[in-house]
């Protein structure tokens, strides 16, 4: 076996892991912190558990809560010299993938001194960041585990990824609690997420046995609990293995990195400013539909951790069963959209493959995809 590296964060998982955040802040000589969030999340008392415990440490704070859904460029520098205007030395992350990316572009700027679009790509991060403390709230980015950081360039109407160690953070207090707010279908778009981070790590060219661990565990828990948990969202245990499985995900992609899926994802939310775990539920079977001769072996894995009997069943009907499964666990979730209906045309196609076909995240898809074949699979998405 070659060589493989895994990184990941301190994590403290479990219920009231937020009530934490004092603490480890003052383990970092935190004197003032720069938490960021969104004003949606204000509202449901996660953040303020927060400050209490910033309060109960003595650590001063500044709020940035002016991040939106797929964080833009913008935001980052606004926050970054806020960052730096109020003298803050820690960074804490409350909220989902958009925050905890925001607050990783904003520890890169504040740190390197460059505008955040110029960091796109792998290992391009010179100066560490100052320390991330991240409390996600979803159950579903990981990017409280993840060395990605995912920014949206709304000059190109593109999704930018950076790849780094340096971004991972270095602590995740994960509190399945924070994911009763979450609205059904995000805690279905989420979850989603979740399960395609998981099967594209498994499938990656950067695969290996520490990452197999975490995406096999992660694709088991997501397939028999996302669905109960869209019909029973106040469920505590379900709340917990959704969470669980997020992070076993995110420790899985992060190491392994992902592929066509999420490459394609980061161009057509960029596009269409869509939530991203809907995007890769809406390209997951027809990605996987091309893929499939490349790595049947590992496919068929998948699909018997996801429930299917693929005893004495051929490769085409494994892959006709992996992928009627994949279809069953969106609609159960309630995700039936096309990319028509979002909004997307036919003419929009081949600037989608061009950007898509640039995106980190091909370097480990295991069959090797040109910008015509991108366009044949958005194609089939329509």
């Amino acid at each position: 076996m070659s060589l493989r590296k895994f990184v990941s964060p301190e994590i403290i998982f479990g219920n009231g892991a937020r009530n934490l955040a004092g603490k480890y802040g003052h383990q970092f000589s935190a004197e003032k912190a720069l938490v960021v969030t969104d004003k949606n999340l204000l509202k449901t008392g996660w953040v303020d558990d927060v400050l209490r415990t910033l309060h109960e440490q003595n650590i001063k704070y500044t709020l940035f809560s002016d991040v939106t859904p797929n964080p833009r460029a913008f935001e980052v520098m606004h926050g970054a010299d806020l960052y730096l205007s109020e003298g803050c030395n820690v960074i804490y992350a409350v909220g989902g993938g958009s925050p905890m990316d925001c607050a990783k572009g904003i520890g890169i700027v504040s740190s390197n001194q460059k505008n955040i679009l110029n960091f796109e790509g792998i290992d391009k991060i010179i100066n560490p960041v100052p320390p991330l403390i991240f409390i996600p709230t979803t159950a579903g980015s990981s990017a409280d585990v993840s060395q990605f950081c995912i920014i949206n360039d709304i000059m190109e109407k593109v999704k930018i990824s950076i790849v780094s160690k340096a971004i991972v953070p270095d602590v995740a207090l994960i509190d399945p609690e924070t994911t009763l707010t979450m609205s059904p279908y995000l805690t279905a778009c989420t979850g989603m997420d979740a399960l395609v981070h998981a099967i594209e790590a498994f499938v990656s060219t950067g695969s290996g046995p520490l990452t197999d661990l975490y995406a096999l565990n992660a694709i088991e828990l997501l397939s028999e609990n996302l669905i109960d948990l869209i019909h029973d969202p106040d469920n505590p245990s379900l709340r917990e293995k959704i969470m669980l499985a997020s992070m076993q995900a995110g420790l899985a992609f992060s190491n392994a990195i992902l592929g066509t899926v999420h490459a394609m994802a980061h161009s057509l939310g960029g596009f269409l400013d869509l939530p991203h775990g809907e995007c890769n539920a809406l390209l997951l079977e027809h990605v996987i539909d091309y893929n499939f001769d490349s790595v049947p072996d590992r496919y068929s894995i998948i699909a018997n951790r996801m429930g299917s009997s693929i005893n004495n069943a051929s490769s085409s009907e494994i892959k006709e069963k992996l992928l009627n499964r994949i279809r069953s666990i969106k609609s159960g979730v309630g995700i039936s959209s096309s990319l028509i209906k979002r909004g997307v045309k036919p003419e929009d196609l081949k600037q989608l493959a061009s950007k898509a076909e640039k995106d980190a995240c091909m370097l480990t898809n295991p069959k090797p995809a040109t910008a015509e074949d991108l366009e044949n699979i958005f194609g089939k998405a329509l």
